[in-house]
């Protein structure tokens, strides 16, 4: 058995975490109370966060969507934006993450007056000063809403920062009737540059909007991608992936799975019935991730406790999965490196033998 505080100590990587969706509820109220937004359901922080998870519980991706609108709208003014993304750094280094790409939709921001660049170097300048003199690398991935109409903006802002603490671009919000092929020119800019793409796919919608990603816009990673196994039949042992899912796992394309969100918005009824273990078993590119801690009520100890319950993951499981999150990064290769080879692999070493020596 392990144990959390094991789990704690356990270095982790992470590729699918939200900023405006990890805001810590005490927050939220102060911020609200500090720039007069009057539109919180309640000011009890430990009744906001309840309202926060009972709001995502809903199985839906839609009404799972309509709980941001609180934390986006504490998040218009500098010093607010900044702030959040210096307790998201916090929060993660205080959690064992070594590694984090956070992800940020600038445009949500500007409704006080911000530019797209102010908003992203206040994000950049919260997350140095959070990860300072922590073992913490962070960077930031620009989301553009897909349900907007800024998307080649967002290409060229995440483009713009790509040197001072950017590492790619994305595009999120509700998913299905918004297909990515709707925002080709903002993936073909990124392509030109020679920069990164992760895309929302196969969350809330199924094998077409993953094809569309992958085929058509370059993805280079699948943010969720657990309908991939719509693509995949066959009782347990005798699984057969049709076309697009033995593409993606021959390919090696990465899947951000987000078990405890995915149930939170109906792709399944409960962890132990999530895809991940098979996923896992048939050595798909498999990540391990919280999309939005806030309103899911966890963090990667928690969701690597669940996947030690659920399935039985162990050390070396765990490992597994931390090192493929770090090979799928978007960071420089020697950046990369530097953390499996110096943070990474020492540190589950250490873990395994001290849990040797306790069995002992």
């Amino acid at each position: 058995m392990i144990d959390h505080d094991l789990l704690l100590r356990a270095p982790k990587a992470l590729l699918h975490d939200h900023l405006d969706g990890g805001v810590r509820p005490a927050t939220v109220v102060e911020l609200a109370q500090e720039y007069g937004y009057a539109n919180l359901p309640t000011t009890d922080v430990d009744e906001l966060a309840h309202w926060f998870h009972r709001g995502a519980r809903r199985n839906d991706l839609v009404l799972y969507l309509e709980t941001f609108a609180h934390t986006v709208g504490v998040m218009q003014h500098r010093d607010a934006i900044e702030r959040v993304a210096r307790e998201c750094a916090e929060d993660l280094a205080a959690d064992g993450v070594v590694y984090a790409e956070v992800r940020m939709a600038p445009e949500l921001c500007t409704e006080a007056g911000l530019t797209l660049d102010e908003v992203v170097e206040a994000i950049l300048d919260g997350f140095r000063a959070g990860a300072e003199g922590t073992d913490l690398t962070i960077h930031l991935i620009c989301s553009a809403m897909r349900t907007a109409a800024r998307s080649l903006e967002i290409a060229e802002l995440a483009v713009r920062w790509r040197d001072a603490g950017v590492v790619g671009f994305d595009i999120a919000g509700a998913e299905a009737g918004y297909p990515p092929t709707r925002h080709l020119d903002a993936f073909h800019h990124i392509q030109h540059e020679n920069f990164h793409t992760t895309i929302h796919a196969g969350e809330a919608f199924g094998l077409p909007s993953i094809w569309e990603a992958v085929q058509f816009c370059g993805a280079e990673r699948l943010g969720h991608g657990v309908r991939i196994v719509d693509d995949i039949t066959g009782a347990p042992g005798e699984e057969q992936l049709g076309r697009l899912a033995a593409f993606v796992r021959d390919r090696r394309i990465p899947l951000e799975l987000c078990p405890t969100s995915n149930v939170n918005t109906g792709v399944c009824a409960s962890i132990e019935e999530h895809p991940i273990g098979m996923l896992r078993r048939l050595r798909f590119r498999v990540t391990l991730n919280t999309d939005n801690r806030l309103m899911s009520a966890t963090s990667m100890t928690h969701e690597m406790q669940q996947m030690h319950d659920a399935f039985g993951w162990g050390l070396e499981d765990f490992e597994w999965i931390t090192i493929n999150a770090m090979k799928s990064a978007f960071a420089p290769f020697p950046e990369r490196l530097r953390i499996i080879n110096g943070l990474i692999k020492p540190r589950y070493a250490l873990l395994r033998a001290q849990t040797t020596l306790g069995a002992g």
